[in-house]
């Protein structure tokens, strides 16, 4: 009995000791994962899931879209499914198959994230036919995909156009910039694209930061076509100390044209868009300002395009005390003069202005009709000061100041149609705050502006 006994004891000692090595062996096993995931939020970790999906343009919008994505490191090839969206799930039966460049990412480079790596995934969808509505998803091939996610392709011709442009977002985005997007996606849900002027987030690096401006815009990311614009904000050394460089997840997670021609600093930060007839160049307005001079007077000058937008973060027309972006004024608003360029959107400044350029006659007068409207505007919840003396100091380079405001967080939506082109401004909350028209002969190019 006694042996009986003691063998039983060595059993349940063995089977508690050996639960007790599982158990120790789970916890450490969990706890070297979630050591790089202390202190995130669910929705920062990686997985095998999808997510930050976002379509940005390469190549010809008619025919063409890029698509991003990120996964933890398990997903080491990914692919991207298309077809013609239909009024039943069977588009999926004629679906294409690209599959995806993919990179590996370290957000520890950057000493205030977590010791993180993730895969960044991205595929070019090319051989699109123009006009239609496509489905896609994005997934590992197997098991782990996203929903499918609806686009339509650029026409091939000149053809109304709505698009939407924020200011800055910047600052407790997840929390005050969300319902600015998603209000903007309420009043214009069919936008061919969105340009985000620059000042995505706070601090170029940090991931958190990104991981709200892509939580904020949800899904509305991964459906309205991204023209990103890098801001002062998007520019910050590694260390203390350091120089200033591009955020490291900006090339990782946004698939952007590159300008073979300029300075490698400047890819994917400098490039122009085609859609429908409309010229839309994106400038760096933070570095190598000289050479992107020459790029500017290339693409305007060689352009048949019926309407030419210029974006740049920094405001050439500064609403805000002690902003001044000379260089544009002396460089750029001469080009823009010459070409008769449309519009400039930018950000920056943290308030809100629109105003004009009126030609002038041959003896330097000035003429009833328009050169160019410059707007400067705020999404975000961070607002400074409007200075009216600064204003009234631009009317040396001809500029006239239009409608401004303070204090206020905006979206704005501007559409495009025949000879003519409407910008409205909206609040957060929806309401119409500011509208102008641009009214253009294709025959002679000259403009008219009219307002509300």
């Amino acid at each position: 009995m006694k042996v009986y006994t003691s063998i039983l004891t060595s059993i349940i000692l063995l089977c508690l000791l050996g639960n007790l090595a599982m158990a120790q062996h789970h916890h450490d096993h969990s706890h070297d994962h979630s050591h790089s995931h202390e202190g995130l939020h669910h929705w920062e970790i990686p997985s095998k899931d999808p997510d930050r999906i976002i379509l940005t343009f390469h190549g010809d919008p008619a025919t063409s879209r890029a698509v991003t994505w990120r996964t933890d490191t398990s997903v080491e090839s990914a692919v991207a499914q298309i077809a013609e969206a239909t009024v039943n799930s069977k588009f999926t039966e004629a679906s294409k198959e690209f599959k995806a460049t993919t990179e590996e990412f370290d957000l520890g480079l950057y000493k205030s994230n977590a010791s993180l790596k993730v895969h960044y995934h991205s595929v070019v969808f090319e051989g699109l036919a123009p006009d239609k509505l496509y489905a896609y998803r994005v997934g590992d091939g197997k098991e782990h995909w996203s929903e499918w996610i609806h686009f339509r392709t650029a026409k091939s011709e000149y053809a109304p156009i709505e698009f939407v442009y924020f200011g800055d977002a910047q600052n407790d985005v997840l929390d005050h910039w969300s319902r600015v997007i998603r209000m903007a996606y309420q009043t214009a849900p069919n936008a061919s694209f969105v340009v985000h002027a620059g000042d995505l987030i706070n601090k170029a690096h940090r991931d958190m930061e990104w991981a709200e401006w892509y939580k904020a815009g949800g899904f509305i990311h991964s459906q309205w076509t991204a023209v990103p614009v890098v801001g002062n904000h998007e520019f910050r050394g590694l260390e203390k100390g350091e120089k200033k460089q591009l955020a490291i997840q900006w090339k990782p997670q946004f698939t952007l044209p590159v300008e073979k021609s300029l300075d490698k600093n400047l890819h994917e930060t400098v490039y122009t868009v085609d859609y429908q007839d409309v010229r839309v160049i994106v400038l760096n307005s933070n570095d190598l300002l000289e050479e992107q001079t020459a790029y500017l007077e290339q693409q305007l000058k060689d352009c048949d395009a019926k309407w030419k937008i210029i974006t740049c973060h920094h405001s050439v027309f500064s609403p805000a005390k002690g902003r001044n972006f000379q260089f544009a004024r002396d460089h750029w608003k001469p080009l823009l003069d010459k070409y008769n360029v449309d519009l400039v959107l930018n950000g920056h400044d943290h308030t809100y202005a629109r105003g004009h350029v009126p030609t002038r006659t041959s003896d330097n007068k000035k003429s009833k009709h328009l050169s160019t409207v410059y707007v400067t505007s705020v999404s975000g919840p961070k607002q400074y000061k409007l200075d009216p003396e600064q204003m009234k100091e631009y009317e040396a380079d001809g500029y006239e100041l239009d409608e401004s405001g303070e204090q206020i967080q905006f979206y704005q939506v501007i559409k495009i149609d025949g000879e003519k082109l409407t910008y409205v401004a909206y609040t957060a909350i929806g309401e119409e705050y500011d509208r102008a028209v641009i009214t253009k002969d294709f025959k002679t190019g000259k403009k008219k502006l009219t307002e509300k």
